[in-house]
Parts: C-alpha cells; sequence; structure tokens
C-alpha cells in the first residue's frame, strides 16, 4: 500500500511503524552515517541513501527517482526541544527544507513529527505556509505515546497533509482509537524486568529521577546514566534510593521506545542511547499510520490515474480499441512512475527529460511515454475535472 519515503530516518523507528501497518517503504533518507549503519542491519529490503537534505534541489532529485505516493519524516528537533536551550538555530531550517521537498515532489500524504513544542515555532509556521500554499490541508494535534501503545509519558507533535483536503480532515481517525488510560511500563513487560523501580537520570536535580513501572516511562532521551554517589531523594521519587537501584539497559530502553527484541543496535553504546532517545516509538508511528490507513480505506483518496473513465473515453472519444487503450493507461502510469509528471502537469516534459531513467529509454518508447501522457491531459480537459484532484468533495 501506498509507496512511501522516509526521510531524516534515523534508526528507523517511523518506519518500521509504517511498514508494520501495510505501506510500503521504498526508501529512507539520513545523513548520519551511524544511525544509517544501525539502519541497514535491521531494515534490508530497501535502500538507505545517505544525504544531506538540507540540499533540497539536491533531494529532490534524488526522491522523485522513489515516485513516493506518501513521504513521511522527523526533521531534528533538537533546538525545539525542552531539553535544550529552545532557541531555534539551523537545525529548525530543516523543517523549512522537509516542506520545500514535499512541495515540490506533491505526494498524495505527508507525516511530519517532532516535539510538542515545534507546533509553536517559526521554523513550523514557515514550513506550514509553504505546504498550505502548495495544496495541502493539514492535520495537527499533539498525541502522548502512552495512549497508543506505547509505556511511555513522550508527547509529540504530527502535522499530517493531504493534498487537496480540508484541515484537520484526519482527527477523528487519530483520536477515536487512544486508550482510556496511559500504558504503565508494567501493562508492557509484565514482571519481566524483575524491577519494580528504576533511576532514569534527570535533566535537572530540580525533577524526579526514581521511577515505578506501574507508572509510563518518562520521555526517553539520548542519555543513560547510573544513580550518582549522594544522590538525594526528590519529593517526587517513587521510593528511597537502595543499593539495587539501577537505571534501565540500553535494551530495555529500546523496548520502551517499541523496538523490536531482535532490533540490533551494534557500534557504540552512546551511539546507540542516542539513537535510541531520538527515535519515535514504533508503536506510535504504527498508531498513526494505521489511522492513516483507515482514511485510505474510506475511499476518500482517488486513484491519481482515473483508469477505468480515461479507457473508457480513450474507446469512445478517441478511437482506440480495448488492447491499445490498455497499453495508453500502462503508460500513463510507467511515466508517472518514473517522475510524477501527473503531480506537476505544467512541467511534465520537462521532468522526463531531466530523468536519468527515460533518458536510457529508446526514441520510441519516449515518445510513446509523452503522447499517452497528453491523452491523459487531454481526457482531464474534455472530462471538465482536475486530473490530479485526490480528495473527494
Amino acid at each position: 500500500m501506498m509507496r512511501t519515503v522516509d526521510l531524516f530516518a534515523g534508526s528507523g523507528g517511523l518506519s518500521l511503524g509504517f511498514m508494520n501497518a501495510g505501506f510500503d517503504v521504498v526508501a529512507a533518507f539520513e545523513k548520519w552515517d551511524k544511525a544509517i549503519e544501525i539502519y541497514r542491519e535491521n531494515i534490508t529490503d530497501h535502500p538507505v541513501v545517505e544525504a544531506d537534505l538540507s540540499d533540497v534541489e539536491k533531494s529532490i532529485e534524488q526522491i522523485r527517482l522513489f515516485n513516493p505516493e506518501m513521504i513521511i519524516g522527523g526533521p531534528p528537533c533538537q533546538d525545539y526541544s525542552s531539553a535544550g536551550k529552545r532557541i531555534e538555530t539551523t537545525r529548525a531550517d530543516l523543517t523549512r527544507s522537509f516542506a520545500l521537498i514535499i512541495s515540490s515532489i506533491k505526494p498524495k500524504i505527508f507525516v511530519m513529527e517532532n516535539v510538542a513544542r515545534a507546533r509553536l515555532s517559526k521554523a513550523y509556521a514557515d514550513a506550514r505556509a509553504i505546504l498550505t500554499s502548495a495544496g495541502y490541508g493539514i492535520t495537527e494535534t499533539v498525541l502522548n505515546a502512552d495512549l497508543c501503545g506505547v509505556p511511555q509519558n513522550r508527547g509529540r507533535f504530527f502535522a499530517i497533509g493531504i493534498l487537496g483536503a480540508d484541515s484537520e480532515i484526519l482527527l477523528p481517525y487519530l483520536t477515536e482509537n487512544l486508550s482510556d488510560k496511559p500504558m504503565t511500563v508494567r501493562d508492557y513487560f509484565g514482571d519481566s524486568l524483575g524491577i519494580d523501580f528504576y533511576y532514569r537520570h534527570p535533566r535537572s536535580y530540580a525533577r524526579r529521577g526514581i521511577y515505578s513501572i506501574d507508572e509510563p516511562s518518562a520521555t526517553i532521551r539520548g542519555v543513560n546514566r547510573p544513580v550518582p554517589p549522594g544522590y538525594k531523594k526528590h519529593p517526587l521519587d517513587a521510593i528511597d534510593v537502595t543499593p539495587n537501584l539501577r537505571p534501565l539497559t540500553t535494551l530495555e530502553r529500546s523496548l520502551i521506545q517499541t523496538f523490536p527484541p531482535q532490533f540490533k543496535w551494534t557500534g557504540s553504546k552512546t551511539n546507540a542511547e542516542q539513537m535510541i532517545g531520538n527515535a519515535v516509538p514504533v508503536k506510535l508511528a504504527e498508531y498513526v499510520a494505521l489511522a492513516i490507513k483507515k482514511f485510505i480505506d474510506s475511499g476518500r483518496i482517488k486513484p491519481i490515474v482515473d483508469e477505468p473513465n480515461f479507457k473508457k473515453w480513450l474507446i469512445e472519444e478517441k478511437g482506440y480499441s480495448d488492447r491499445s487503450s490498455n497499453d495508453i493507461v500502462s503508460r500513463v502510469k510507467r511515466a508517472n512512475g518514473i517522475v510524477s509528471v501527473l503531480n506537476n502537469p505544467g512541467d511534465y516534459s520537462n521532468l522526463l527529460e531531466q530523468s536519468d531513467v527515460f533518458a536510457a529509454l529508446k526514441p520510441s518508447i519516449k515518445s510513446q511515454l509523452k503522447k499517452a501522457i497528453c491523452l491523459y491531459y487531454e481526457y482531464g480537459s474534455i472530462d471538465g475535472e482536475m486530473m490530479i484532484d485526490n480528495i473527494d468533495a
């Protein structure tokens, strides 16, 4: 279902969640080489492209090759995080890069994930303006992971755009299956951890550090430290410091992020902890993906190619045979598979000519593909409807 590309993919939490929901993730893009190694070690059925997505023009060229119907991604969020200084810098600019990539490629759907604070940022306001100008109706919501099948108190902002749709159209689908109560660590693991309490190093000692497994985990961060000597009990700590009190292991933290137990965290422990803290919880991604899938299954998104009516028009209005009309429909799909020509009606010829895949074809095949696209545009004009209108009225 739906060819999907994951940008800023990290170690693959978002990819895994969408794959679990049945989406066809065909490629991932990431800059950090250590995260790419982890992704490739664990997810082997599609390529991971090492890419600097701040280079928007080059990125668009690379991403187009995969002809995505949906683009998902979580631009780096440290500049918005409550763990940081809350000052927007160059990393926040990647949110704008994400929007520019979407507005150029124009997939049917995009999904952007970030920390809850990102919703209030100037970078997101700029990105939102770009995306709405490109024709996307955007649903915006903050979801807490502990209501979405994840044993962790982790609020995340999702902006989900659908080409040609009304704003907030997905909100009922995103909220209807939320749990009635937060998931605790014990709910998820039972007694398999062998502990009732654990230490999670606070950002400052003004905050608690000791938690019970009968509550959701605090947000998993990119650092994991032992109980420091002389730690003083915080008033909100679940218990006093005991000799057996310990932090969660790297594997346990990964499992709380709902990565599968067999997921391999190779390389240094420091890098692994950072990747785990940065990741989108797999089950949270899956929850969002299933909501989108339910919306798609409702039939409110039209296929890019209006195959039955186009074929009928070819036969009745243009005099093509049944076999020839099938060939033309196939050529339209093939051309759109090379680059998204049906999302870019004013520039389809240039887009094809710029494609290395198209350049390698025989001249006769190039001519056939262009003629098929021209026929489809003619059909759309005569039919009096927008050919790439993806949403039912």
